[in-house]
């Protein structure tokens, strides 16, 4: 590349314009603030100033430009980032030697050309057409299949390793891109996707980076055929990183702060072509916690729409469960014709899904229904089943208000007393009293530190065969009340405590109880979580750093600005990897 490549691309491009096709920004004194992309918080530190063209994050270290920030946000290198931001600023780069291509480069253009390839017979050959009209008899339409770059493979060994062959590509490249198998024990090759119809999938930048594929088999013959196969991990693809849509959907997401999660790929060409553009699925794999991060960097409202079945329920509940680790609020959208997936009920009548969006239930709702509907209240077994799985949840909700609410709501459901269900959540504190008696308390919000505190507690309780002894430079990370039940522990007195206070027993049996159920290593899960206390107590101090080196930075003094640097550099060495 030319050497003046660099700075005429940054003198084109503004930091505050490209970082907000990304994050929400918020305007703060001379600059922009947001939720960092790069590690979980729940207060901004990330910010973005204008004067200087420069990002940064006081939270987790990440700086610099727009060439760094587009590097780590997409996972790419430098090179690659340099193409993207020349496009969008307008400069047409010269290769520095023409012939020399990066592997990845060879990729996107065997993908490129694979999908022209499929996109070709789709319309020409006879089962293309074929698969063509069945598209159409879904309710695609052709300006969609156009849009979507929709393709057929044909049913043939080596129709596409041949055509790529011609192209220029060698076998090994071939290879490389998953779009050819070779037989096990031999020489021989042949076409992955054959008799199906295919699904381009595209990174952010809309290039084509792998694919998806359907059978298409209306004759039934092969009824043992996968219904769906994806391109295996290469170089450009990884299906548990990709949400197909995502490039067409994240500027829909961001203006209506909404995105609706479905699992098909027909499913999200039918919501995009009924209007409903803020929609994207899963890529072939349940949902991950990277495309979690990834979907949130547009909005924390997720909207999923998975299959009812008990497959889909399961697949639902473990959804919510990580969208809620991430930090995003999750409502769960019910078809409103059981069975019927977002495109069947688009293709009848769009209204109906519009509907079916907005009436979506909280993730609290969800759960009671699926509790009440699978277990029967009636019986000893049902209500164990029903309270087993909501009481824990109802337990890690952050807010008294919201809590006590569903503590009623399965109080009256169940025909208990509201004092039972607090009582086995185990949602409780210590207070010393005067006696120097540990007692407990209303119930009270959780943080995450004081759920590793009594994690940390149960486990010792539960562990029977060999004592584990915590040090006492890690026993000053725990609150008091905790601290002290943890040296009782460790002395081996903790069952004259419990004879002492029955609410005190109460609360200690409930941990050991539940930790018993999980089956876990004892020993090994308490080095986790004292790892993670660890590194909560390091960010603690890390944020209240960040926000001197705010205050400093505001009052211009650049001395203390820069020893609180070191300072938090400091700290920030000591966090723990997990």
């Amino acid at each position: 590349m030319e050497n003046n490549d660099v700075p005429e691309i940054k003198s084109r491009l503004d930091i505050v314009e490209l970082v907000g096709d990304y994050l929400k920004l918020r305007k703060v004194g001379a600059g922009y603030q947001a939720l960092c992309p790069f590690h979980t918080e729940k207060t901004p530190s990330f910010y973005v100033s204008s004067e200087r063209q420069s990002f940064k994050c006081f939270g987790c270290g990440a700086y610099g430009d727009i060439f760094t920030f587009v590097m780590k946000m997409e996972g790419i290198e430098f090179r690659e980032a340099l193409k993207i931001l020349a496009q969008r600023a307008g400069v047409k780069l010269r290769e520095a030697n023409p012939e020399l291509k990066s592997e990845r480069d060879k990729l996107f253009e065997i993908c490129e050309k694979a999908t022209q390839f499929f996109i070709k017979q789709l319309k020409s050959s006879q089962q293309g057409k074929k698969s063509s009209q069945y598209l159409l008899e879904r309710s695609l339409s052709q300006e969609s299949i156009k849009e979507w770059r929709l393709g057929y493979a044909p049913d043939t060994w080596n129709g596409l390793m041949d055509f790529l062959k011609k192209e220029g590509f060698s076998l090994d490249e071939i290879k490389k891109s998953g779009l050819v198998v070779q037989k096990e024990n031999t020489q021989t090759c042949y076409d992955r996707f054959r008799g199906r119809i295919i699904f381009p999938i595209t990174d952010l930048q809309k290039r084509v980076i792998g694919f998806g594929a359907r059978v298409f088999d209306p004759e039934g013959k092969t009824e043992t055929t996968a219904k769906y196969i994806n391109s295996p991990t290469t170089l450009l693809y990884s299906k548990s990183n990709v949400l197909y849509g995502l490039s067409r959907a994240k500027l829909s997401i961001r203006e209506k702060d909404q995105i609706i999660l479905v699992e098909g790929y027909t499913d999200v060409i039918m919501s995009h072509q009924a209007g409903f553009l803020n929609t994207v699925a899963v890529s072939g794999t349940a949902l991950t916690p990277y495309q979690l991060k990834m979907l949130k960097r547009y909005s924390n409202r997720l909207f999923t729409a998975f299959d009812m079945d008990q497959a889909g329920s399961l697949a639902t509940q473990r959804s919510i469960k990580l969208a809620q680790e991430q930090g995003l609020l999750v409502r769960v959208i019910v078809s409103p014709k059981e069975g019927s997936d977002p495109a069947e009920i688009i293709s009848q009548d769009p209204k109906q899904w519009e509907k079916a969006v907005q009436s979506a239930k909280t993730s609290m709702e969800f759960f009671f229904d699926i509790a009440f509907s699978q277990h029967s209240k009636e019986t000893p077994e049902g209500r164990r089943e029903i309270t087993g799985m909501l009481i824990p949840l109802i337990a890690s909700i952050d807010g008294q208000i919201e809590q006590a609410h569903w503590v009623q709501e399965l109080s009256q459901k169940m025909g208990v007393d509201e004092k039972s269900i607090f009582q086995e959540m185990g949602k409780v504190s210590f207070e010393e009293e005067e006696e120097k008696e540990e007692s407990l308390s209303e119930v009270s919000i959780l943080s995450r530190k004081e759920k590793l505190e009594r994690r940390i507690l149960g486990l010792l309780l539960s562990r029977k065969e060999k004592k584990i002894i915590i040090l006492k430079k890690d026993l000053d990370l725990f609150s008091p009340a905790i601290k002290k039940l943890i040296d009782l522990a460790q002395q081996g007195q903790i069952d004259k405590i419990k004879a002492k206070s029955r609410k005190v027993a109460n609360f200690l049996n409930v941990l050991e109880v539940n930790l018993e159920r999980e089956g876990i290593e004892e020993e090994k899960e308490i080095d986790i979580c004292l790892r993670e206390l660890k590194n909560l107590d390091t960010r603690t101090h890390l944020e209240e750093i960040s926000k001197q080196i705010s205050e400093a930075e505001q009052k211009n003094q650049i001395k203390k600005v820069q020893k609180l640097i070191e300072k938090f550099k400091k700290f920030g060495e000591s966090l723990i990897d997990n």
